[in-house]
C-alpha cells in the first residue's frame, strides 16, 4: 500500500483539517504523521524519520480503528513521539516519554558541533580517554550521541530530573550504550563535585532549560501540557540555568577543556558577552542555524600553562 491509497488518502483530508505542526519538529507533516501512526496501528512503534522509509503495511479492521483513535489523540495535542515511544536523533532510533524533553532536530546543530569536537580532543590525547559530562541530560539523547560517536569516551550524564535519568537509562539500553554512559541525579554540575572532576573534563555539554517563566504560558499546549516545565524553564529572563553553567563550567574543566551549550533564538549576542565576561574562556566558537542565527556555543577553557 501506498500513500494514494483510498484508505489513506481518506484519513490524510482528516488530518490535513484539523492538525496544526509545529515549526519545532520539521519533519513532522501530515503525511509523515499518518505514516507514522499507521505503522504504529499495525504494531510497529517508530520515529517518523524511520516509518516514512517503509512501504505501509496493510491494516485490518480492528487495525484501522486502532489508528482513527490514535489520529484522535495527536489532533488532541498529545506529541506524536509519546504516541510511538519513539524519537531519531543524530542518526539513532531514541525512546521518547513526558520524562523528558523530545529531542529537537535544532539540537543536532550543537551535538554535530561537539562530537566534531570530542574527535579532535580523543585524537589529541593518545591513550587516554575523553572525559565527557553531559547535564541537563533529559532522555540522555546528547551523551548517548557522543558515546556512540566516540566509543573510547567516558561519558557521565545528569539530570536534576531522576524521571529523566531513568529514561536515559532505559535508552542507553535500547540501543546497546549501557556500558559507554553513567548517570547520575542531582543540580546541573553537582552530582559531579568530587575531586575526580575538577579540573578534568575534557568536553562539558548542556541543552540547558533556556526559555523565560512568562513565554511558557503563551507556548502551544502540545510543548507545555505534555513535556516537563522543567525542560524548559529558564527563570524570568531565561537565562538563569545559563549563567549558573558558564560559571560553574570553569571548575570542572581542564585547562584546554571545552563547554558546548545550546541558546535560545536572540540569546547569542547576550550570551558570547557573558562568556567573555567570565574570564574563564580564551576561544569562543559559534554555531549557526540555516538563518545565520546562533544555537549553540563552544568556550575553550584557559589554558594556563
Amino acid at each position: 500500500m501506498d500513500t494514494t491509497h483510498p484508505l489513506f488518502a481518506e484519513r490524510l483530508a482528516q488530518l490535513d483539517a484539523a492538525l496544526r505542526t509545529l515549526p519545532d519538529k520539521p519533519d513532522e507533516t501530515t503525511t509523515s504523521a499518518l505514516q507514522t501512526l499507521w505503522h504504529l496501528a499495525a504494531g510497529q512503534a517508530l520515529s517518523i524519520e524511520a516509518a516514512t522509509r517503509l512501504p505501509l503495511p496493510e491494516l485490518t479492521t480492528a487495525q484501522l480503528l486502532m489508528l482513527d483513535e490514535l489520529s484522535a489523540q495527536r489532533i488532541s495535542g498529545t506529541p506524536l513521539a509519546h504516541l510511538t515511544e519513539r524519537q531519531h536523533f543524530m542518526g539513532l532510533e531514541m525512546l521518547a516519554g513526558p520524562q523528558a524533553l523530545i529531542p529537537r532536530r535544532e539540537t543536532e546543530l550543537l551535538a554535530h558541533a561537539a562530537l566534531n569536537k570530542l574527535r579532535q580532543l580523543a585524537a589529541a590525547q593518545g591513550d587516554r580517554p575523553a572525559l565527557v559530562i553531559d547535564v541537563c541530560t533529559g532522555s540522555g539523547n546528547l551523551a548517548l550521541a557522543l558515546a556512540h560517536g566516540v566509543p573510547g569516551a567516558q561519558v557521565f550524564g545528569a539530570d536534576l530530573s531522576e524521571e529523566a535519568v531513568s529514561l536515559a537509562q532505559r535508552n542507553a539500553i535500547h540501543l546497546g550504550l549501557q556500558a559507554r554512559v553513567q548517570w547520575r541525579s542531582g543540580d546541573l554540575l553537582a552530582p559531579f563535585d568530587e575531586a575526580d572532576f575538577h579540573g578534568r573534563v575534557d568536553l562539558l555539554v548542556c541543552n540547558p532549560p533556556y526559555i523565560s517563566s512568562g513565554k511558557l504560558e503563551t507556548m502551544p499546549t502540545e510543548i507545555v501540557g505534555f513535556e516537563p516545565r522543567l525542560a524548559f524553564d529558564g527563570g524570568p529572563f531565561g537565562i538563569r540555568i545559563l549563567q549558573r553553567l558558564m560559571r560553574e563550567a570553569a571548575r570542572f574543566l581542564r585547562p584546554g577543556g571545552w563547554l558546548a551549550f545550546e541558546v535560545g533564538l536572540g540569546q547569542g549576542p547576550a550570551v558570547l558577552q557573558w562568556l567573555n565576561k567570565t574570564g574563564h574562556y580564551d576561544t569562543i566558537e559559534s554555531v549557526l542555524d540555516a538563518e545565520g542565527q546562533p544555537r549553540a556555543f563552544l568556550a575553550r577553557h584557559k589554558d594556563t600553562a
